[in-house]
């Protein structure tokens, strides 16, 4: 008999002494504790500065238009194009347009919301 049984063997005579049953002590012997799966904490107020970073920066670094040039983020062309407001803005996010993705089916309204104002406020400043 090896040692694991033996030590199996004294759970089990413990646990009878205490109202345990033999089976439930070999079972939590012989099988590992489950592990805590970590949960990923959903932000309650969201950041138009992260979210933009997170979902525009790529194309939309300080304002640019990577793909677009003269399509920028810049005060004067959302005034030119007529996205001086942040409803605009923020419609434009959700429905995107030619090569701008739609954000609707991604982020939640509240995150829409947050960026268009995060890139209303940012144009004001000028990037």
């Amino acid at each position: 008999m090896n040692v694991f049984m033996l030590f199996v063997m004294l759970l089990g005579g413990v646990g009878l002494w205490l109202g345990c049953s033999e089976g439930a002590i070999a079972q939590s012997a012989s099988q590992p504790a489950a592990q805590a799966i970590p949960v990923q904490p959903v932000p309650t107020d969201p950041s138009g500065e992260a979210l933009f970073a997170e979902n525009c920066a790529a194309c939309h670094a300080n304002g640019g238009n990577i793909i677009r040039r003269g399509k920028t983020l810049k005060q004067k062309k959302l005034v030119r194009y007529g996205y001086n407001d942040i409803d605009a803005i923020a419609a434009l996010v959700a429905q995107g347009k030619g090569a701008m993705p739609a954000y609707a089916d991604r982020l939640a309204r509240e995150e829409i919301d947050a960026i268009a104002q995060y890139v209303k406020q940012r144009a004001a400043q000028g990037w």
